[in-house]
């Protein structure tokens, strides 16, 4: 391969960016999503960016495509490349007068109350720590489709859903991962069992949020891919995940919610977490952008790279899973 280099070529910033992308969720189509190409042209631009180098950067399987050693270097190489433009973009909208980055964001109700303030947190240390103005930020909560909306119609420059379902026309990646367990009061005849079967809590009636809402959309989704039919019909449907808890500690029925939102009830004794049969139900937490990822813009990039670091710090520290 190296008698194909073409002295002084270079990858473009969207070649680097589709190949970060790339070694980061181990899947061209889900990179090429990602950047708002074609997989056949994200395929071309890939091959494309290894004759320019003259290295062979990935293993392609039908399994997925994992980055050779090569691969992994350039990787942490175009990263410093991206991060470089990023900070020059900065810069350039200082000159203009633009120092105060402003970033409008939609969050389903877990990411806006239990995730989005440590990112927050964490942005601005690390923007203060390099001398930097910190960026200012609105909050616009609802459930997952109510934030996907927001992006859509312009009233939000990036949003955090919890669905399995990711809207098509939108720039998206995955910044992190979500437990859902099945929540009871301590009184149900649940809590005194050893784990209940899966297809028996999909036929129970439960206490669940709104249609629309990222939870509700993740479990039914699971029940339909683990047994192929539909849930039952929730016992009683109410508009926040407080509510939620409140009516299930009151002994309504149970729920299936996030782990991180029903943490504090099950410490207090106010809910027990319930184990079910089988593999845990996890869902992507996704960030929404209009475009592909160069239309984000840098204050956007870096929160959805603070949200990335911070899931992966979690799982370094063995706090939970990615």
């Amino acid at each position: 391969m190296a008698s194909q280099v073409t002295d002084g070529a270079m990858p473009d910033l969207g070649s680097l960016e589709l190949l970060v992308a790339v070694v980061r969720t181990g899947s061209i189509s889900a990179a090429a999503r990602e950047t708002g190409v074609t997989q056949q042209s994200a395929s071309a631009r890939l091959r494309a960016v290894e004759r320019q180098l003259g290295l062979s950067l990935f293993h392609r399987a039908p399994s997925g495509t994992r980055p050779t050693l090569e691969g992994e270097v350039v990787a942490s190489w175009a990263d410093d490349v991206l991060a470089a433009v990023g900070r020059f973009r900065t810069a350039t909208r200082t000159l203009r007068g633009e120092s105060t980055a402003r970033l409008t964001v939609a969050a389903s109700q877990t990411v806006s109350a239990r995730l989005l303030p440590l990112w927050l947190v964490a942005l601005r240390r690390r923007q203060v720590e390099i001398g930097r103005t910190p960026t200012a930020v609105q909050l616009l909560s609802g459930n997952s489709t109510d934030a996907a909306a927001l992006v859509r119609d312009g009233h939000a420059d990036l949003a955090f859903i919890e669905s399995t379902e990711v809207p098509v026309d939108l720039g998206a990646t995955m910044v992190d991962q979500d437990e859902l367990v099945l929540v009871v009061a301590p009184e149900h005849p649940w809590n005194a069992r050893g784990p209940v079967e899966f297809d028996t809590v999909a036929d129970e009636p439960l206490v669940a949020r709104e249609l629309g809402s990222g939870t509700r959309r993740a479990w039914e989704d699971e029940v339909r891919r683990r047994l192929g039919r539909d849930a039952a019909e929730p016992a009683v449907v109410l508009p926040t995940s407080a509510a939620v808890r409140s009516a299930v500690a009151g002994g309504l029925g149970a729920a299936v919610m996030s782990r991180r939102e029903a943490a504090d009830d099950i410490r207090l004794g106010r809910l027990r977490a319930v184990r079910t049969a089988g593999e845990p139900v996890i869902r992507p937490i996704t960030a929404l952008w209009r475009g592909g990822a160069r239309d984000l813009s840098p204050a956007a990039r870096e929160l959805i790279e603070v949200a990335v670091a911070t899931a992966k710090e979690r799982v370094r520290s063995g706090r939970g899973t990615l």
